[in-house]
C-alpha cells in the first residue's frame, strides 16, 4: 500500500484509483495534517477525498481548510453534499463558512439542511463580528437541576459524539437561564441518587452575547476556563465559547494587528487592503503623498545645509559630523518608534492620554542616558581621530545628545500621531522621523556651531 505524505501522493493514488491508501490516510491522520497536505489539490480532487471518508471525519478536515479553499469547496458540492458536510460541522464553524459564502450558494445550502439546523445557522450567523455571539457555537452541555446524578451521566453520555465539550455542563431552568456549572469530575465523584442542584456551583463565570471578543478571551485566561457560557439579556444561555476557539480568535486578532502595524501599507484605513490585496494604483496612492512630503523635507534639510558655508569655511571638520549627528537622532527615533508600534500591535498601549504620558515617562530617562553615553563616545572618538579643539567638541557632543533625546522622545510620540489621524504607524513613522530628525538635527547643530563658534565670524 502506498503511503501518502503529500499532495502529489494523493493525486497519484487518485490517478491509480488507489482508494484503499486514501482511506487508510484519512483514518490515521490528523484532520489538520491532512488539510495542510491536500491544500495544493484542486477543488474537485478534494471532493473526491472528501467522499472517501464518513461525514463526522470529512467535516474535520473541511474545518482545518482556509477560508478561501472552504468557499471554493463549497462551490462545486452539490445542494446535497453541502448540506451533508455542513451539518457535521461544529456549530460555530459552519456559521462562519455560511458568513463567507456567496448569497447564492448560501440560498443553495439551507433548504437541504433540517429546519432545526437552519435556524441555528441564521441565529449564530447573525452575531456581528468581534462580539461574544460570533465566536461561540451553541453547541453545548447543559442539564436540569432535578436531575439525578445517574441521569445527568447517561445524558452526557448519549450525547457526547455531538458536543463541543462535556468536561463542564451548564445548569438551566425552565426557562434556559443560567444558574450553575456542573463538571463532568464532580458528576463522577457524586452519589448516584444526588441532585445536579445539589452538587452544582452557583457562581458562573459568563459573558454577555455582545460583549467583545477580547473580553471573552481576557475572562477564560484570567479564571482558567475550559469554556465560557455566553448568555443573552434574560440570562439565558445560548452558546460557549472553548478556549480552542477563544484562543483561535486572540490570534486571529493578533495576526491582523500585526499586519496592520507590522509593515502592511492599510489603504483608506481599510486593513484588508494590504500589500498583498491592494492593486499598484492603490500601493501608489497611499505611499506617493508621503513621499512627496519626506522629499520636500530633504529639500529643505539640504538647502539649510548649503545656507552654512561661512561657518563652514571656517571650520571645515563640522562638516565630518553632520552625517553621524543626524543619523543618530533618526536612529534613535527609529528604535523608540519600533517599540510603541509593537506595543500598540499587541495591545499594550493604546491612543490614551495615560498610556501616552506613560511612554514619554519611560523612554525619557532611557535616552538621556543614552544620550550622555553616545556623545561621550563621539567626543572621543572625534579627538582621537581628527584633533579637534574643546569647542568643536563641545558642539559636537551637545548635539549629539540633544539629538538622541529629540528622536526618542519624537519618535515615540509620531505612531500616536499617526494614530490619531487614521494612518499607518508602520507606514509613516519610520520615514518620517528619519526626515523629520534630519532636519531637527541640523537646525540643532548648526544652531550649537554658531552658539559656541560664532566668535570665529566676528573675527574675520
Amino acid at each position: 500500500m502506498t503511503a501518502i505524505n503529500t499532495a502529489a501522493a494523493f493525486r497519484d493514488c487518485l490517478a491509480r484509483n488507489d482508494f484503499a491508501a486514501i482511506e487508510a490516510a484519512l483514518a490515521h491522520r490528523h484532520p489538520a495534517d491532512l488539510a495542510k497536505m491536500t491544500e495544493t489539490l484542486d477543488s474537485r480532487e478534494i471532493i473526491q477525498l472528501l467522499m472517501l471518508t464518513n461525514d463526522r471525519r470529512s467535516a474535520k478536515i473541511f474545518g482545518y481548510f482556509e477560508p478561501a479553499m472552504q468557499v471554493a469547496v463549497a462551490d462545486v458540492l452539490s445542494r446535497k453534499e453541502l448540506a451533508r458536510l455542513v451539518t457535521a460541522m461544529s456549530h460555530d464553524e459552519r456559521a462562519d463558512l455560511f458568513n463567507r459564502l456567496t448569497e447564492e450558494q448560501q440560498q443553495m445550502l439551507l433548504p437541504g439542511m433540517a429546519h432545526a439546523e437552519r435556524e441555528d445557522i441564521r441565529r449564530l450567523a447573525s452575531y456581528p463580528e468581534g462580539t461574544a455571539g460570533s465566536i461561540m457555537t451553541s453547541d453545548y452541555a447543559s442539564l436540569t437541576p432535578g436531575l439525578t446524578v445517574r441521569a445527568a451521566i447517561e445524558r452526557l453520555r448519549g450525547e457526547a459524539p455531538d458536543k463541543e465539550t462535556i468536561y463542564e455542563a451548564y445548569v438551566v431552568d425552565e426557562a434556559r437561564r443560567l444558574i450553575g456549572v456542573v463538571s463532568l469530575r464532580d458528576l463522577l465523584l457524586a452519589r448516584n441518587e444526588v441532585l445536579v442542584a445539589k452538587i452544582m456551583r452557583k457562581t458562573v463565570i459568563f459573558a454577555q452575547v455582545q460583549d467583545g471578543r477580547d473580553e471573552v478571551v481576557q475572562k477564560i485566561s484570567d479564571y482558567d476556563l475550559l469554556a465560557l457560557p455566553i448568555v443573552n439579556g434574560d440570562n439565558a444561555l445560548v452558546g460557549i465559547v472553548t478556549v480552542d476557539d477563544a484562543m483561535d480568535a486572540a490570534e486571529a486578532r493578533q495576526g491582523r494587528r500585526v499586519a496592520q502595524f507590522g509593515g502592511n501599507a492599510t489603504i483608506g484605513g481599510d486593513p484588508d487592503l494590504d500589500l498583498r490585496n491592494s492593486s499598484l494604483l492603490q500601493m501608489f496612492k497611499v505611499r506617493a503623498f508621503w513621499l512627496v512630503m519626506l522629499t520636500v523635507f530633504g529639500v529643505v534639510t539640504s538647502t539649510f545645509v548649503a545656507a552654512q558655508e561661512e561657518i563652514l569655511s571656517q571650520v571645515i571638520v563640522l562638516a565630518a559630523f553632520i552625517a553621524p549627528i543626524v543619523d543618530m537622532g533618526g536612529n534613535t527615533g527609529s528604535q523608540s518608534a519600533t517599540l510603541v508600534i509593537r506595543a500598540m500591535a499587541i495591545g499594550d498601549v493604546k491612543l490614551r492620554w495615560r498610556d501616552i504620558w506613560f511612554v514619554i515617562r519611560r523612554e525619557i530617562p532611557v535616552v538621556l542616558t543614552l544620550g550622555v553615553v553616545v556623545a561621550l563616545l563621539e567626543v572621543i572618538l572625534a579627538y582621537f581621530s581628527k584633533g579637534v579643539g574643546g569647542e568643536v567638541l563641545l558642539v559636537v557632543g551637545l548635539s549629539m545628545a540633544v539629538c538622541t533625546v529629540l528622536g526618542g522622545v519624537i519618535g515615540a510620540l509620531l505612531p500616536f500621531a499617526a494614530r490619531r489621524i487614521g494612518t499607518d504607524p508602520a507606514t509613516l513613522s519610520s520615514p518620517l522621523i528619519t526626515s523629520v530628525m534630519d532636519l531637527l538635527g541640523v537646525f540643532t547643530y548648526f544652531g550649537l556651531a554658531y552658539l559656541f563658534l560664532g566668535h570665529l565670524l566676528v573675527s574675520q
